[in-house]
Protein backbone atom coordinates (compact mmCIF):
# COMPACT_ATOMS: atom_id res chain seq x y z
CA UNK A 1 0.00 0.00 0.00
CA UNK A 2 1.09 3.83 -1.13
CA UNK A 3 0.18 7.16 1.23
CA UNK A 4 1.13 8.90 -2.03
CA UNK A 5 -1.67 10.80 -4.31
CA UNK A 6 -2.31 12.06 -7.54
CA UNK A 7 -1.20 15.50 -7.11
CA UNK A 8 -3.53 16.88 -9.40
CA UNK A 9 -6.73 15.84 -7.67
CA UNK A 10 -7.71 18.01 -5.13
CA UNK A 11 -7.86 16.59 -1.84
CA UNK A 12 -11.89 16.86 0.16
CA UNK A 13 -10.43 18.47 3.52
CA UNK A 14 -12.94 17.90 6.11
CA UNK A 15 -12.88 21.46 7.77
CA UNK A 16 -14.62 22.28 4.28
CA UNK A 17 -17.91 21.82 6.53
CA UNK A 18 -17.36 23.73 9.81
CA UNK A 19 -16.10 26.67 6.96
CA UNK A 20 -19.78 26.81 5.19
CA UNK A 21 -21.11 26.04 9.01
CA UNK A 22 -19.36 29.46 10.26
CA UNK A 23 -20.29 31.50 6.89
CA UNK A 24 -23.81 31.28 7.73
CA UNK A 25 -23.69 32.84 11.17
CA UNK A 26 -20.56 34.85 11.90
CA UNK A 27 -19.16 37.54 10.01
CA UNK A 28 -15.64 36.67 9.42
CA UNK A 29 -13.73 33.10 9.93
CA UNK A 30 -10.42 32.99 10.16
CA UNK A 31 -8.45 29.42 8.98
CA UNK A 32 -5.10 29.35 10.35
CA UNK A 33 -2.21 26.51 10.15
CA UNK A 34 1.36 26.20 8.68
CA UNK A 35 1.97 27.51 5.42
CA UNK A 36 1.67 24.88 2.71
CA UNK A 37 -1.06 22.90 4.81
CA UNK A 38 -3.99 23.87 2.11
CA UNK A 39 -5.44 26.94 3.36
CA UNK A 40 -5.65 28.58 -0.11
CA UNK A 41 -6.59 25.73 -1.96
CA UNK A 42 -9.54 25.08 0.79
CA UNK A 43 -11.45 28.76 1.04
CA UNK A 44 -11.35 28.44 -3.14
CA UNK A 45 -12.92 24.87 -3.35
CA UNK A 46 -15.04 24.75 -0.34
CA UNK A 47 -18.01 25.18 -2.37
CA UNK A 48 -18.81 28.34 -0.70
CA UNK A 49 -22.35 29.18 -2.89
CA UNK A 50 -21.61 32.47 -3.50
CA UNK A 51 -19.21 34.97 -5.53
CA UNK A 52 -15.37 35.65 -4.08
CA UNK A 53 -13.53 38.15 -4.53
CA UNK A 54 -10.00 36.57 -3.65
CA UNK A 55 -6.40 38.68 -2.85
CA UNK A 56 -2.98 37.46 -0.94
CA UNK A 57 -1.22 38.87 0.67
CA UNK A 58 1.72 37.37 -1.21
CA UNK A 59 1.00 39.73 -3.78
CA UNK A 60 3.07 42.61 -3.61
CA UNK A 61 0.51 45.54 -4.76
CA UNK A 62 -2.11 43.71 -2.29
CA UNK A 63 0.03 44.45 0.52
CA UNK A 64 1.30 47.51 -0.27
CA UNK A 65 -2.16 48.75 -0.66
CA UNK A 66 -3.81 47.00 2.77
CA UNK A 67 -0.68 48.53 4.89
CA UNK A 68 -1.31 52.15 3.38
CA UNK A 69 -4.37 52.11 3.80
CA UNK A 70 -6.65 49.34 5.28
CA UNK A 71 -10.45 51.12 5.78
CA UNK A 72 -9.59 52.05 2.01
CA UNK A 73 -9.01 48.83 1.18
CA UNK A 74 -11.98 47.05 2.40
CA UNK A 75 -14.43 49.89 1.75
CA UNK A 76 -13.96 49.55 -1.65
CA UNK A 77 -14.52 46.00 -1.63
CA UNK A 78 -18.46 46.03 -1.67
CA UNK A 79 -20.32 43.77 -0.09
CA UNK A 80 -19.91 40.47 -1.37
CA UNK A 81 -17.13 37.77 0.25
CA UNK A 82 -13.68 38.74 0.45
CA UNK A 83 -10.79 36.36 0.89
CA UNK A 84 -7.62 38.00 2.39
CA UNK A 85 -4.76 35.21 1.98
CA UNK A 86 -1.65 34.99 4.73
CA UNK A 87 -3.65 38.14 6.34
CA UNK A 88 -0.77 38.20 9.17
CA UNK A 89 1.56 40.15 6.88
CA UNK A 90 -0.64 43.05 7.59
CA UNK A 91 -2.15 42.88 11.15
CA UNK A 92 -3.28 46.58 11.15
CA UNK A 93 -6.53 45.17 8.97
CA UNK A 94 -7.81 43.58 11.80
CA UNK A 95 -8.66 46.94 13.42
CA UNK A 96 -10.13 48.17 10.02
CA UNK A 97 -11.92 44.76 9.75
CA UNK A 98 -13.74 45.85 13.33
CA UNK A 99 -14.97 48.63 11.61
CA UNK A 100 -16.42 47.11 8.94
CA UNK A 101 -18.22 44.28 10.78
CA UNK A 102 -18.83 46.59 13.52
CA UNK A 103 -21.11 48.84 10.64
CA UNK A 104 -22.71 45.61 8.98
CA UNK A 105 -23.05 42.54 11.04
CA UNK A 106 -24.05 40.90 8.18
CA UNK A 107 -22.67 36.91 8.19
CA UNK A 108 -20.06 35.48 5.86
CA UNK A 109 -18.50 38.86 4.62
CA UNK A 110 -15.00 38.05 4.98
CA UNK A 111 -12.42 34.38 5.13
CA UNK A 112 -9.04 35.77 6.74
CA UNK A 113 -6.15 32.38 5.98
CA UNK A 114 -2.67 33.47 7.77
CA UNK A 115 0.33 30.98 8.44
CA UNK A 116 0.58 32.44 12.05
CA UNK A 117 -1.46 31.97 15.37
CA UNK A 118 -3.65 35.12 16.16
CA UNK A 119 -4.23 33.58 19.14
CA UNK A 120 -0.67 34.24 20.64
CA UNK A 121 -1.47 37.97 19.60
CA UNK A 122 -4.35 38.81 21.85
CA UNK A 123 -4.44 42.51 21.08
CA UNK A 124 -5.62 41.41 17.27
CA UNK A 125 -7.50 38.54 18.44
CA UNK A 126 -9.72 40.75 20.81
CA UNK A 127 -10.31 43.43 18.14
CA UNK A 128 -12.63 40.71 16.99
CA UNK A 129 -13.80 39.18 19.79
CA UNK A 130 -17.06 38.01 19.02
CA UNK A 131 -17.16 38.57 15.65
CA UNK A 132 -14.81 35.82 14.19
CA UNK A 133 -14.87 32.18 14.36
CA UNK A 134 -11.10 30.79 14.39
CA UNK A 135 -10.25 27.33 12.49
CA UNK A 136 -7.42 25.39 12.37
CA UNK A 137 -6.05 23.73 9.30
CA UNK A 138 -3.34 20.68 9.60
CA UNK A 139 -1.25 19.24 7.32
CA UNK A 140 -3.71 15.93 5.62
CA UNK A 141 -5.06 13.56 7.88
CA UNK A 142 -4.98 9.84 7.22
CA UNK A 143 -8.02 9.72 6.49
CA UNK A 144 -7.67 12.35 3.78
CA UNK A 145 -5.36 11.46 1.91
CA UNK A 146 -7.65 7.81 1.95
CA UNK A 147 -10.89 9.95 1.03
CA UNK A 148 -12.88 8.70 4.38
CA UNK A 149 -14.08 11.22 7.12
CA UNK A 150 -12.11 9.42 10.47
CA UNK A 151 -14.37 9.00 13.42
CA UNK A 152 -11.49 8.00 16.17
CA UNK A 153 -12.36 10.81 18.73
CA UNK A 154 -16.11 10.17 19.15
CA UNK A 155 -15.91 6.57 18.67
CA UNK A 156 -13.21 6.52 21.96
CA UNK A 157 -15.76 8.55 23.76
CA UNK A 158 -18.91 6.70 23.19
CA UNK A 159 -20.02 4.36 25.42
CA UNK A 160 -19.42 1.27 23.10
CA UNK A 161 -16.08 1.30 20.86
CA UNK A 162 -17.49 -0.36 17.39
CA UNK A 163 -15.70 -2.94 15.78
CA UNK A 164 -12.52 -2.20 13.22
CA UNK A 165 -13.29 -3.71 9.35
CA UNK A 166 -11.84 -6.55 8.22
CA UNK A 167 -9.30 -7.58 6.21
CA UNK A 168 -7.43 -4.16 6.36
CA UNK A 169 -4.10 -5.12 8.54
CA UNK A 170 -1.25 -2.87 7.81
CA UNK A 171 2.28 -4.32 8.59
CA UNK A 172 5.34 -2.25 10.03
CA UNK A 173 6.69 -0.85 6.82
CA UNK A 174 3.57 0.79 6.01
CA UNK A 175 3.02 2.40 8.71
CA UNK A 176 6.92 3.73 8.68
CA UNK A 177 5.88 4.90 5.53
CA UNK A 178 2.86 6.99 7.15
CA UNK A 179 5.12 8.48 9.74
CA UNK A 180 8.02 9.31 7.35
CA UNK A 181 5.81 11.08 4.78
CA UNK A 182 3.84 13.22 6.63
CA UNK A 183 0.80 15.49 5.72
CA UNK A 184 2.06 17.96 3.52
CA UNK A 185 -0.22 18.03 0.44
CA UNK A 186 2.98 18.87 -1.62
CA UNK A 187 5.02 16.26 -0.38
CA UNK A 188 2.35 13.56 0.05
CA UNK A 189 2.93 13.87 -3.79
CA UNK A 190 6.39 13.62 -4.34
CA UNK A 191 7.48 9.54 -4.56
CA UNK A 192 11.28 10.52 -4.55
CA UNK A 193 12.50 10.88 -0.98
CA UNK A 194 15.46 13.02 -2.27
CA UNK A 195 12.96 15.62 -3.82
CA UNK A 196 11.03 15.42 -0.45
CA UNK A 197 14.16 16.28 1.35
CA UNK A 198 14.64 19.35 -0.96
CA UNK A 199 10.72 20.35 -0.61
CA UNK A 200 11.29 20.40 3.35
CA UNK A 201 14.77 22.16 3.27
CA UNK A 202 13.21 24.99 0.95
CA UNK A 203 10.10 25.18 3.58
CA UNK A 204 11.89 26.01 6.32
CA UNK A 205 14.04 28.90 4.73
CA UNK A 206 11.07 30.73 3.69
CA UNK A 207 9.69 30.53 6.88
CA UNK A 208 12.73 31.26 9.13
CA UNK A 209 13.94 33.62 6.77
CA UNK A 210 10.89 35.35 5.99
CA UNK A 211 7.65 34.49 7.69
CA UNK A 212 9.62 34.68 11.32
CA UNK A 213 10.76 38.33 10.44
CA UNK A 214 6.96 39.42 9.68
CA UNK A 215 6.30 38.60 13.07
CA UNK A 216 9.47 40.11 15.01
CA UNK A 217 11.93 42.52 14.69
CA UNK A 218 14.75 39.93 14.47
CA UNK A 219 17.77 40.97 12.23
CA UNK A 220 19.76 37.46 12.76
CA UNK A 221 17.95 34.49 12.65
CA UNK A 222 20.84 32.09 12.02
CA UNK A 223 20.12 30.25 15.05
CA UNK A 224 16.62 29.74 14.30
CA UNK A 225 17.22 26.53 12.35
CA UNK A 226 19.98 25.11 14.65
CA UNK A 227 17.03 25.45 17.53
CA UNK A 228 14.76 23.70 15.06
CA UNK A 229 16.56 21.05 14.66
CA UNK A 230 18.02 20.41 18.65
CA UNK A 231 13.39 20.57 19.42
CA UNK A 232 13.00 17.63 16.87
CA UNK A 233 15.80 15.45 18.19
CA UNK A 234 13.57 16.32 21.07
CA UNK A 235 10.17 15.74 20.45
CA UNK A 236 7.93 13.89 23.01
CA UNK A 237 9.72 14.78 26.06
CA UNK A 238 9.24 17.58 28.72
CA UNK A 239 10.41 21.22 28.24
CA UNK A 240 13.33 21.90 29.74
CA UNK A 241 14.22 25.39 28.73
CA UNK A 242 17.56 25.33 30.83
CA UNK A 243 19.41 22.45 29.03
CA UNK A 244 17.87 23.49 26.12
CA UNK A 245 19.29 27.05 26.62
CA UNK A 246 23.19 25.39 27.50
CA UNK A 247 22.71 23.31 24.63
CA UNK A 248 21.79 25.67 21.53
CA UNK A 249 23.59 28.41 23.59
CA UNK A 250 20.98 31.27 23.98
CA UNK A 251 20.04 32.41 26.86
CA UNK A 252 16.92 31.42 28.42
CA UNK A 253 15.34 34.89 27.16
CA UNK A 254 15.86 34.94 23.81
CA UNK A 255 15.42 31.07 23.67
CA UNK A 256 11.59 31.84 24.67
CA UNK A 257 11.11 34.21 22.46
CA UNK A 258 12.33 31.98 19.39
CA UNK A 259 9.91 29.36 20.56
CA UNK A 260 6.99 31.48 21.06
CA UNK A 261 8.09 32.38 17.24
CA UNK A 262 8.13 28.56 15.99
CA UNK A 263 4.67 27.91 17.95
CA UNK A 264 2.96 30.85 15.92
CA UNK A 265 4.72 29.59 12.72
CA UNK A 266 3.08 26.54 13.55
CA UNK A 267 6.67 24.42 13.08
CA UNK A 268 5.98 23.24 16.79
CA UNK A 269 3.90 22.93 19.95
CA UNK A 270 3.59 22.61 23.56
CA UNK A 271 1.55 20.36 25.04
CA UNK A 272 0.08 21.15 28.05
CA UNK A 273 -0.15 18.59 31.32
CA UNK A 274 -3.48 17.17 32.56
CA UNK A 275 -4.35 17.94 36.46
CA UNK A 276 -7.87 17.35 38.11
CA UNK A 277 -6.64 21.04 39.74
CA UNK A 278 -7.44 23.40 36.88
CA UNK A 279 -5.14 25.81 38.67
CA UNK A 280 -2.38 23.18 38.49
CA UNK A 281 -2.23 23.02 34.16
CA UNK A 282 -0.52 26.24 33.55
CA UNK A 283 2.10 25.68 35.64
CA UNK A 284 2.96 21.75 34.93
CA UNK A 285 6.11 21.01 32.50
CA UNK A 286 4.37 20.70 28.83
CA UNK A 287 5.60 18.37 26.23
CA UNK A 288 7.41 19.84 23.17
CA UNK A 289 6.16 17.88 19.37
CA UNK A 290 6.29 19.25 16.08
CA UNK A 291 3.31 19.29 13.92
CA UNK A 292 4.12 17.39 10.79
CA UNK A 293 6.09 14.03 11.22
CA UNK A 294 7.10 13.97 7.91
CA UNK A 295 9.03 17.46 8.98
CA UNK A 296 10.37 15.90 11.61
CA UNK A 297 12.08 12.99 10.00
CA UNK A 298 13.02 15.54 7.54
CA UNK A 299 15.08 17.41 10.11
CA UNK A 300 16.44 14.02 12.15
CA UNK A 301 17.36 12.58 9.10
CA UNK A 302 15.90 9.45 9.23
CA UNK A 303 14.19 7.42 6.62
CA UNK A 304 11.59 4.38 6.20
CA UNK A 305 14.60 2.16 5.44
CA UNK A 306 16.91 3.89 8.60
CA UNK A 307 13.81 3.04 11.09
CA UNK A 308 13.07 -0.79 10.31
CA UNK A 309 14.41 -3.11 12.75
CA UNK A 310 14.70 -1.78 16.22
CA UNK A 311 15.12 1.94 15.66
CA UNK A 312 15.51 3.90 19.18
CA UNK A 313 13.61 6.84 17.06
CA UNK A 314 10.71 4.96 15.82
CA UNK A 315 8.94 5.81 19.56
CA UNK A 316 9.15 9.30 19.74
CA UNK A 317 8.58 9.33 15.77
CA UNK A 318 4.83 7.35 16.27
CA UNK A 319 3.99 9.41 19.35
CA UNK A 320 4.44 12.60 17.41
CA UNK A 321 2.73 11.05 14.46
CA UNK A 322 -0.54 9.98 16.95
CA UNK A 323 -0.55 13.50 18.71
CA UNK A 324 -0.58 15.09 15.29
CA UNK A 325 -3.77 12.49 14.09
CA UNK A 326 -5.55 13.74 16.83
CA UNK A 327 -4.98 17.28 16.87
CA UNK A 328 -6.37 17.05 13.06
CA UNK A 329 -9.87 15.13 14.35
CA UNK A 330 -10.55 16.99 17.03
CA UNK A 331 -11.02 19.65 14.52
CA UNK A 332 -14.15 18.28 12.79
CA UNK A 333 -15.16 15.93 15.90
CA UNK A 334 -18.24 16.47 17.66
CA UNK A 335 -16.79 15.80 20.86
CA UNK A 336 -13.82 18.21 20.45
CA UNK A 337 -12.06 17.32 23.21
CA UNK A 338 -9.39 19.30 24.67
CA UNK A 339 -5.89 17.69 24.46
CA UNK A 340 -3.31 17.03 27.34
CA UNK A 341 -0.63 14.64 28.29
CA UNK A 342 -0.38 13.46 32.20
CA UNK A 343 2.39 12.82 34.17
CA UNK A 344 2.80 12.26 38.25
CA UNK A 345 5.95 12.99 40.81
CA UNK A 346 6.30 9.19 40.50
CA UNK A 347 6.64 9.48 36.84
CA UNK A 348 3.58 7.48 36.04
CA UNK A 349 2.59 8.94 33.04
CA UNK A 350 0.03 8.27 30.16
CA UNK A 351 1.00 10.13 26.64
CA UNK A 352 -2.59 11.59 25.79
CA UNK A 353 -5.34 12.58 27.93
CA UNK A 354 -8.19 14.19 25.83
CA UNK A 355 -11.03 15.53 27.96
CA UNK A 356 -14.53 16.40 26.68
CA UNK A 357 -16.80 19.42 27.98
CA UNK A 358 -18.31 16.81 30.40
CA UNK A 359 -15.18 16.64 31.84
CA UNK A 360 -14.92 12.72 31.15
CA UNK A 361 -11.45 11.48 30.11
CA UNK A 362 -9.62 9.20 28.02
CA UNK A 363 -6.44 8.35 27.99
CA UNK A 364 -4.08 7.02 25.39
CA UNK A 365 -0.81 5.12 25.37
CA UNK A 366 1.66 4.72 22.56
CA UNK A 367 3.08 1.63 22.40
CA UNK A 368 5.32 0.90 19.16
CA UNK A 369 5.35 -3.07 19.93
CA UNK A 370 3.05 -5.64 18.49
CA UNK A 371 2.75 -7.43 21.63
CA UNK A 372 1.29 -6.02 24.70
CA UNK A 373 1.47 -6.88 28.88
CA UNK A 374 0.44 -5.53 31.82
CA UNK A 375 3.47 -3.18 32.66
CA UNK A 376 2.05 -1.23 29.53
CA UNK A 377 -1.08 -0.37 31.35
CA UNK A 378 0.33 1.05 33.80
CA UNK A 379 0.28 4.47 33.33
CA UNK A 380 -3.50 4.52 32.37
CA UNK A 381 -4.27 2.13 35.66
CA UNK A 382 -3.05 5.09 37.47
CA UNK A 383 -4.86 7.54 35.44
CA UNK A 384 -8.30 5.91 35.69
CA UNK A 385 -7.30 5.56 40.10
CA UNK A 386 -6.71 9.47 40.20
CA UNK A 387 -9.48 10.37 38.15
CA UNK A 388 -12.19 8.25 39.69
CA UNK A 389 -15.89 8.82 37.73
CA UNK A 390 -14.11 11.21 35.28
CA UNK A 391 -12.40 7.84 33.18
CA UNK A 392 -14.10 6.94 30.45
CA UNK A 393 -11.78 5.42 28.55
CA UNK A 394 -7.52 3.65 28.20
CA UNK A 395 -6.85 3.54 24.72
CA UNK A 396 -3.21 1.61 24.06
CA UNK A 397 -2.52 2.53 20.55
CA UNK A 398 -0.09 -0.17 19.21
CA UNK A 399 1.45 -1.69 16.10
CA UNK A 400 -0.35 -4.97 16.46
CA UNK A 401 -3.68 -5.83 14.36
CA UNK A 402 -6.38 -7.08 17.03
CA UNK A 403 -8.49 -5.18 19.29
CA UNK A 404 -7.97 -6.48 22.92
CA UNK A 405 -10.00 -6.15 25.97
CA UNK A 406 -7.18 -5.67 29.26
CA UNK A 407 -10.82 -4.72 30.99
CA UNK A 408 -14.43 -3.15 30.57
CA UNK A 409 -12.76 0.45 29.78
CA UNK A 410 -9.25 -0.23 28.99
CA UNK A 411 -8.47 -1.55 25.15
CA UNK A 412 -6.11 -2.26 23.03
CA UNK A 413 -6.54 -1.24 19.73
CA UNK A 414 -3.92 -1.21 16.65
CA UNK A 415 -3.14 2.08 14.98
CA UNK A 416 -5.24 1.59 12.27
CA UNK A 417 -7.46 2.53 14.40
CA UNK A 418 -7.05 6.21 14.28
CA UNK A 419 -8.07 6.55 10.33
CA UNK A 420 -10.18 3.71 10.23
CA UNK A 421 -13.01 3.82 13.57
CA UNK A 422 -16.05 5.16 13.10
CA UNK A 423 -19.12 5.25 15.05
Amino acid sequence: MSCLVDYHIVIKRHLQTAVREALADTPVILVIGARQAGKSTLVQTAQLGKPVQYFTLDDAPVLAAIKSDPSGFLSGLGDGLIVLDEVQRAPDVFLALKSQVDRNRKPGRFILTGSANILFLPKIADSLAGRMEVLTLWPLSQGEMAGVREGFIDAIFDSKIPALPKGKNENRAQLIERICLGGYPEIVARPNPARRKAWFEAYLTTILQRDVRDLANIDDVSALPRLLALLAARAGTLVNFAEISRSVGLPQSTLKRYQSLLEKTFLIQLLPAWSGNLGKRLIQTPKLYLNDTGLLASLLGVTPTSLTGDAPLLGPLLENFILAELQKQIGWSETKPRLFHWRTASNQEVDFVLEDDRGRLVGIEVKASASLGAKHLLGLRALAESAGKRFARGVVLYTGNDVVPFAANIHAMPIRALWELNI
